[in-house]
């Protein structure tokens, strides 16, 4: 070994980088080949290496043993029981038992275990109960824990008591038993459960608790789900009142490996139905009294369960007065008396009637109600046309709105009363064959229009507030609830009025002249100019046909100008008479506050009307004066001023030196075509909020 340790491996000569990668796999390739000498060469150097006096390795009978079992594995298999080694057992006192004693204690051991094996029920005995658990003793060598959540009564559950336990294994990992209680229910009745389920039979259980999607049933000591949609026909408001019931079931799903059991309680209800629902058809007919059960309420009705059948108790047919809605006269549950109204073969659907179990109000109504009557009743309801009073149960009458006051304007009439507000009326009209009774509260108060020429005769001088104005004119309140009209016609004698505002301001105190007043209208026709004498006397002098005069333009319009007359009266040149044929819009070439010269070519006094002409008044004047005239408003044409002139003028201007008979102030017919009367049209409709004024 000394030598083989000097040995040092010998120094080669530098080679190339390709030849020594060669050389590797040379070498690698001779020593693949010589391997299979491995070990013939490993085991010759350890016999050259090892010293000869190392001992060799000794087997003891342990070793033997666990060889000899290994074997007995490999070869045959286990035995189903192993058997016991005989022992020697000695006492504390170091007695040592003998063969008869050891067989016996092994006798007795044995007698305390029983046979038992998983899957299948063992009888226990209740050996202690915990806040969690119950501890059960099946008769083998470790007992098992139960949670107490298993027991359907956990209160009841004492320490002694006999009990049957579903063995799930006999061994976990922590050397428990692992028994189920509810498994051991589940198996015990299954057969039973599923011969029930298979011939539909009916089987009767015990609401336990309430989960997420129904309720928990017990059937025969088992757990059964009942689902919301099937606790009853219709909908159920609180599971919670149902806990602790019993109700006939019928099982609809099963399912072993899950232990998983459906019942439903709908389709007993239904079959009990359908069969209550032929008997009742057979009996049930119309005009027939019969008593129900309020099974659900609607806005348009109530439902009413007649024992398996549904009939539909209308709102219409509740009452004979009026009701807003079904509740107002009953409950869910509710036992009512009802009558049949009428039967549908078809569609087997009820019409039932409550209103028609008492006598019809509306009999006799012409006597207990005649016109004229004074009445009290109380507001039930409030449109925008009246107001509904109810005078006993099931009649009512219509307040109209133009029967609530003979005076004021009621716009809605919440204005004067409201809901529930008891109130005094009179019988107005009565039709029993559309069940209608009109009423009338203003009739409580005598009619002030019946003494209104007495209180306002015509002629007389008032004074009024201005209440409204509208585009035919204004409306004055002579006192709280009669108005009279002044018509925009009646507000001056002289001035073309186009708005009231022109003359008179909402709230101003005015005074007025009556005029009219129109009984079976209920109108009074009211005058401002009347406050005055009628000027048209004196103007007809001043204006005559024919006067010369200076007019003041206070408005422009397409079809003339309108002047005032020495602040006095006013009246109109249309456009034709403006001096200039081209002239078609004298919009832009006369201004207001301009004064131009005008001749009166037509009068109407009955009519306050005044028409005049420029071009008249420039008839019998020099031509320079038109010229100058033409030239201060243009007529927009690219003609001359004497070729613009009218051929009237021209004539004349030709004939200014012949004698003429004509009066200075004739007009002739052909110059005298005058436009329609620039009187504004008056108009008639009145307002939303005014009645029409003559």
């Amino acid at each position: 070994m000394a030598e083989a340790k000097k040995t040092t491996p010998k120094k080669t000569a530098k080679v190339s980088k390709r030849k020594a990668t060669s050389a590797k796999k040379t070498k690698k390739t001779k020593t693949k080949i010589t391997k299979t000498k491995a070990k013939t060469r490993v085991a010759e150097v350890k016999k050259k290496v090892e010293p000869k006096g190392k001992p060799e390795k000794v087997i003891t009978a342990r070793h033997k043993r666990v060889a000899e079992k290994a074997k007995e594995r490999t070869v045959a298999p286990a035995p189903a029981e192993p058997e016991v080694q005989r022992m020697r057992i000695t006492d504390v006192s170091g007695v040592i038992y003998d063969d008869p004693e050891y067989k016996s204690m092994v006798d007795m051991y044995d007698s305390t275990i029983k046979d038992i094996r998983e899957g299948e029920i063992v009888s226990g005995t209740v050996l202690g109960v915990t806040r969690d658990d119950v501890i059960v003793d099946v008769g083998f060598k470790s007992e098992g824990i139960i949670p107490l959540n298993e027991f359907p009564t956990p209160l009841n559950v004492k320490v002694g008591d006999p009990i049957d336990v579903y063995l799930e294994q006999i061994e976990d990992a922590n050397g428990q038993l692992i028994l189920s209680k509810q498994k051991a229910d589940f198996m015990r009745v299954w057969d039973r459960i599923r011969e029930m389920h298979d011939s539909g039979e009916e089987v009767t259980g015990t609401v336990v608790r309430r989960i997420k999607g129904g309720l928990v049933v017990d059937v025969m000591g088992v757990d059964a789900f009942l689902p919301g949609s099937q606790v009853a026909l219709r909908q159920v408001p609180d599971f919670d009142a149902l806990i602790n019931q019993e109700m006939t079931l019928k099982i609809i799903k099963i399912n072993k490996a899950r232990r998983n059991i459906v019942v439903s309680r709908r389709v007993v209800l239904e079959e009990e139905r359908d069969s209550m629902r032929e008997e009742l058809l057979s009996e049930i007919a119309v005009d027939q009294v019969r008593q129900g059960i309020v099974k659900n309420i609607t806005d348009f009705g109530v439902f009413i369960d007649l024992g398996g059948v549904d009939g539909l108790l209308h709102i219409t047919d509740m009452s004979w007065g009026r009701i807003r809605h079904p509740s107002e006269m009953v409950s869910l549950g509710d036992k009512i008396d009802i009558k049949i109204l009428d039967i549908d073969d078809k569609t087997s659907r009820i019409s039932l009637g409550l209103k028609q179990m008492t006598p019809y109000p509306w009999e006799n109504i012409e006597e207990k109600y005649p016109i004229g009557k004074k009445v009290t009743g109380r507001v039930v309801s409030i449109t925008d046309y009246g107001s509904f009073v109810e005078l006993e149960k099931g009649i009512e009458g219509l307040i109209h709105i133009s029967e609530m006051s003979w005076t004021q304007h009621i716009k809605h009439p919440s204005k004067i009363m409201n809901v529930n507000d008891s109130v005094e009326a009179v019988v107005l009209s009565v039709d029993k064959d559309n069940e209608k009774i009109s009423l009338g509260i203003k009739q409580m108060e005598p009619d002030p229009w019946e003494t209104i020429d007495q209180k306002y005769p015509i002629g007389k001088i008032i004074s009024g507030k201005v209440r409204n104005l509208t585009a035919f004119g204004a409306f004055v309140e002579l006192e709280e609830g009669i108005d009279g009209l002044v018509h925009i016609s009646d507000m001056s004698w002289t001035r073309r009025i186009q708005h009231p505002s022109e003359v008179i301001k909402k709230g101003d105190k005015v005074e007025v002249k009556i005029i009219k007043i129109d009984h079976e209208n209920r109108r009074i026709s009211l005058g401002l100019k009347q406050l005055t004498e009628d000027p048209w006397g004196e103007i007809s002098k001043k204006y005559a046909v024919g006067t010369e005069c200076l007019g003041t333009v206070t408005k422009v319009m397409d079809r003339g100008v309108v002047v005032d007359l020495d602040n006095l009266v006013e009246g109109f040149v249309p456009t034709a008479q403006l001096g200039s044929k081209e002239l078609s819009d004298p919009t832009g070439i006369f201004k207001e506050g301009e004064q131009i010269p005008l001749k009166v070519i037509e009068f109407e006094r009955h009519q306050h009307k005044i028409v005049l002409s420029v071009t008249a008044y420039y008839k019998q004047r020099e031509r320079a004066e038109l010229d100058e005239f033409l030239t201060r408003h243009p007529a927009g044409s690219n003609r001359t001023i004497a070729e613009a002139m009218p051929e009237e003028l021209k004539q004349a201007t030709a004939e200014s030196e012949e004698p003429t008979g004509a009066s200075p102030n004739a007009v002739d017919p052909a110059e005298a075509s005058l436009e329609p009367s620039s009187e504004p049209a008056v108009e008639t409709e009145t307002d939303e909020d005014e009645p029409a004024q003559s």
